[in-house]
Formats: structure tokens, sequence, C-alpha cells
């Protein structure tokens, strides 16, 4: 029992000493071994000593006169039954007690913790040194300072704000080339934080020299969240080729690329508008199933379309849909429309729709519009109206334009009927023809030479709407023109302005260059050009010299029929 009591003691007084000598005193994380043995045994010997004046005497220093309660109970510990005999008696050998309590391997303490000083004012002297101009060279200066250099000192200045990055960079410079000192991960990722958080290009070009210079000099010191802090900052930068060089760098430094590493360098790229480079970067990053999360996989694929790589987003969404990443709306959005803009592809995009459910489908009316036109522009109009049918069955419900862009698909492609049928599934929808629809089927007809079917069309729309647009005249008087009907077209003319629709060039440029070419009729056609000055329109130099042409060869035939009359 006293040889714990006395261990206690040792103890208690070991921590007084140890917190008495840390005072005032900057600590980093080094260990080292433990206090003198001397200063204890002194204290210690006495303590246990046989030949103590007065072994039971409380008064020795660090007991009852540093007022410790805990100290004056074990000095004075009695019990109801039993008191605590003397220390005199006590078979303790004194030179094993001085090897216990100073040197038993069972209870070293060479294991303590030191603390290592940073001395407050050469650190003083170097954060004033970097923060200020520097008369002469800095190299020079931090020479004569005589820096007992410590990768904690070196850290300390490092993060020290106010500090211009450039003399940061040119300080860790100045460290590397000391002898003794090598660079730490630590000391390189505060550095690199620190620089990317300025953004500056010279300073970040400075940086990627250094860290080049680190990395080829030592292995294991990068690491792949330092070379990700720089491309991003390149990125940031929109220095594409500059993160090209970070990225293809990894392997050389023992380092390999993670989802942040693809996705800054690929954006990097893109920024640059460097697509094929940023599409073999994102092939790497596929082919390692390195996916970032849905949010960036939507951005990447939003850089690619904007790209005209659509076809290579399509892979990069399939490549998300497997690994069951919720990618954004917006951007899926965007992918089924650029798909759509090409022949090829459009396929693809009506395959997309299927990814469509629930209040999400309800609102998708944007890209099922994009996939009904791209089916009509390639000819697939029975797909564009099988989409429709399914529209109205599942949703999004289809409006008007998506509709018009059947009509016009069956229109043009001459089948009149299927047309027809179209623009009365939209009626039953609640949905009424505008203007356009008329107009388009108008159109088909006039192109098939159907002009009677046209104009009754004509007088539909006329019931429908009070003001029809010039497109509509301009359909029918082009498809009369045609067929030589040349009164009716004329006609149409007159009526386009009891509708409210003021006549155009292209309406009076068609008739007079029909009237010429087909009829030889200088003279309405000259009566049409009079009209357009009269209502402020500028009639081309080559329709003008055309009436002024069949005017003479008129003339000229007149002459030569008087010329043979009179011989």
């Amino acid at each position: 029992m006293w040889r714990s009591m006395a261990a206690r003691s040792r103890l208690l007084m070991v921590a007084r000493e140890f917190g008495a000598t840390q005072m005032n005193q900057v600590l980093c994380r080094k260990p080292f071994h433990s206090f003198p043995k001397a200063s204890l045994s002194p204290i210690l010997h006495r303590f246990f000593s046989h030949s103590s004046a007065n072994p039971s005497d409380d008064s020795s220093p660090g007991f009852t006169e540093n007022g410790d309660p805990q100290l004056d109970f074990i000095a004075g510990i009695e019990t109801s039954d039993t008191q605590v005999p003397s220390f005199e008696g006590l078979a303790v050998d004194e030179t094993g007690m001085d090897d216990f309590v100073i040197g038993d391997s069972k209870i070293d303490m060479e294991e303590e913790t030191q603390a290592y000083e940073i001395d407050g004012n050469k650190l003083e002297n170097v954060l004033s040194l970097l923060q200020s101009r520097v008369d002469g060279s800095l190299e020079s200066n931090l020479n004569a300072m005589d820096l007992d250099l410590h990768e904690d000192f070196v850290v300390k200045v490092v993060e020290t704000p106010y500090i211009l990055g450039e003399s940061l960079i040119r300080f860790l410079k100045w460290v590397m080339e000391k002898p003794g000192f090598n660079v730490t991960a630590t000391v390189v990722d505060s550095l690199v934080k620190v620089i990317c958080s300025d953004a500056r290009m010279k300073n970040a070009y400075d940086l990627w020299d250094l860290v080049k210079k680190i990395g080829e000099k030592r292995d294991g010191v990068l690491n792949v969240g330092v070379l990700n802090e720089l491309i991003a900052l390149f990125s940031k930068l929109g220095k594409g080729k500059a993160a090209m060089e970070v990225f293809d760098k990894f392997a050389d430094f023992g380092c390999v690329p993670n989802e942040d590493s693809f996705y800054f360098t690929i954006e990097a790229l893109c920024r640059r508008s460097f697509y094929d480079w940023g599409w073999s970067v994102c092939e790497k990053m596929l082919g390692e199933e390195s996916l970032p999360d849905g949010e960036r996989v939507g951005k990447i694929i939003s850089w690619f379309c904007k790209g005209g790589k659509a076809k290579e987003a399509h892979t990069v969404y399939l490549s998300a849909k497997g690994k069951n990443k919720v990618l954004p709306r917006s951007s899926v959005n965007f992918l089924i429309g650029s798909l759509c803009k090409k022949d090829e592809t459009v396929k693809l995009a009506l395959e997309m729709l299927d990814g469509f459910s629930g209040d999400e489908r309800n609102y998708a009316i944007k890209p099922f519009s994009a996939v009904v036109r791209g089916l009509c522009r390639t000819k697939n109009v029975d797909e564009a109206k099988n989409v429709i049918l399914r529209m109205i069955e599942q949703g999004p419900p289809p409006g008007n334009a998506v509709f018009n862009s059947v009509v016009n698909g069956y229109s043009k492609a001459g089948d009149m009927e299927k047309a027809k049928e179209v623009m009365e599934l939209m009626e039953t929808r609640g949905l009424k023809p505008d203007v356009y629809t008329y107009t388009v089927v108008m159109s088909g007809y006039a192109n098939g030479g159907q002009m009677d079917q046209a104009c009754e069309v004509l007088s539909e729309a006329k019931k429908k709407h009070t003001k029809l647009s010039p497109a509509t005249y301009h359909t029918l008087i082009r498809g009369y023109c045609k067929i030589e009907e040349f009164d009716k077209a004329l006609n149409l003319l007159a009526e386009m302005k009891d509708f409210g629709v003021q006549p155009n060039v292209d309406e009076y440029n068609k008739l007079i260059q029909s009237l010429c070419l087909k009829v030889l009729d200088w003279q309405t056609a000259e009566k049409l050009f009079d009209e357009m000055k009269e209502n402020g329109l500028y009639l081309n130099g080559i329709t003008r010299s055309l009436i002024m042409a069949v005017k003479e060869l008129e003339a000229e035939g007149t002459d030569i029929m008087e010329s043979t009359t009179k011989a």
C-alpha cells in the first residue's frame, strides 16, 4: 500500500513540475524524451530514506505546505480501527526504491511528449518580411535570419493571412533548398489551399511549377486532393490546357484520379470548348466507372450537348442511369432537345421519353414536343402521331403546337386525309385550330392542285378567326398562280384587305412575275406595281426590269406586225 501511496505522490509532483516548465512556450506535435532523472531523485530519495531525522514529519516540500488536501490525506491517514504505522521499521531497500522511482522499466517516463518551441521573434521577423516589400533579395534576407526550420514553423508561416501568394511560393522554394528539411504533404497541402483561394493566374502557374518539382524529387508527398485543387483552380481561371496537364501527371506522381479529378478536368476543357479532349477524359471516367454525383453528371451532359456531342452525352446518360444516379431534369430535357436536332439521333430521344413517369411526366411537355417535331422532320409522322396518342393517354397533355407539327407533317407528305383526322382529334380535345393549322392544311391542298378543297378550308378559317395571316393568302395565291388562274389570285389579293391583312411584297412579287412570264400581261403587272408604290412597298429591280422587258417585247411585236401588214 505504501508503495502505491508513494507512486501517487511522485506522479503528482511530476505533473506539477512538468506544468511549471511548460509556461510561455509554443507547442508542436513532435515527441521527445522526458525530464532528466536527476531532477526528481533528491525529493523522492529524501521522502523514502531510512535515515530521515523525522520520518513521520509531514512538512516535506510539496506535501502539507502546498495546501494539497489529497497529499495531506496521504500523509496523515488513519482509520477508526487501525493507525497507519510509521516509516520506521519498514524493510525497504534504498537502492531498490531509487531504481523503482527513477528507472523502473514498468513505469518508464521516457516516452512523454516534448513540445517543439517556435521562436516567436524569428516567426515574427519572417512574417514581417513576407508581408512587406523587401529591399534586396528575399532569399538573402531569409538566410540572414538563421532559421531553425521545422514543419510546424513552415506551416505556421504559410497559413498566416495577408501574405501575398507570390511571397509564399518564393519562401517555400527557399525552404526546399535548405539542407536537412524535407517538404511534407502537410506543407504542400497548406500552400496549395492558400494559393487556390486567391485564384491569381501567375500564382497558379508558379504553384504548378513548384508542385511538379516537388513531385519529381520526392515520392508520396503529393496526393489526389492537392492535384484536384490545382485542376479546379485552372478551371476557374479558364485554363483548360493547364488543367489537362495536371490530369496527365497523376500517374507520374503515383496518384489515381477520382470523381472530382474527372469532373474538374472535363469542366475546365469544356469551358474552353475543347470538347474532343473533354470527351477523351470522359471516356476514361466511364471506363473506370468513376462517375460523380447526379448533379455533376447532369452538368457534364449539358456541356457536351452545347458542344454538339449529343450522342456522346447520351452515352454518359446511359451510364448514369445504370448507376441509379438521379439526374437534374433540366439536363435530361436539354439532352432530348439536342438529340432531336440531328436526324440520326431522334430515335434515341424517343427512347428517353420512357424514363418519364408520374408528376414528372405531366410537366415534360417540352421534351415530348421536341421529339414530335424531330419525328415529323425525319418524315416519321406516323410515329409522331403515336407519341401524341400516348400523351393523351398518359400525359403530358398535348397542346396546339404538338398537333400542328403532326398536321404539318402529313400536309407536306400530301396525306391530307390523315392531316384532317389529326385536326379533328385536336378539336375533340377541346383545342381550337389556329390560323397556322388552317394554313398548313391549305398549303397541302394547294401543293397538290386541289384548290377547291383549299378554298373550303379558307372559308372555315374565316368563320373561326376574324383576322387571318398574310401567309394564309400567300399560300392560295401561289396555288392559283401555279395553275394559271390569275383572276382568282387577284381576287384573293383584294380580299386580304377586307380581312385586315395588308399584302406584302411577296404576294405582289409572285403575282407580277407570274403575269409577266406566263401570260405576258404587263398591263396588270404595272397596275400592281403602282399599287405597291401607293402602299409604300418597294419592288426589287429584277421584277421591275421584267415588266419593262415584257412591255418592250410586246411593243416590238406590234411594230413587226404593223410592218408586215403595210408590206
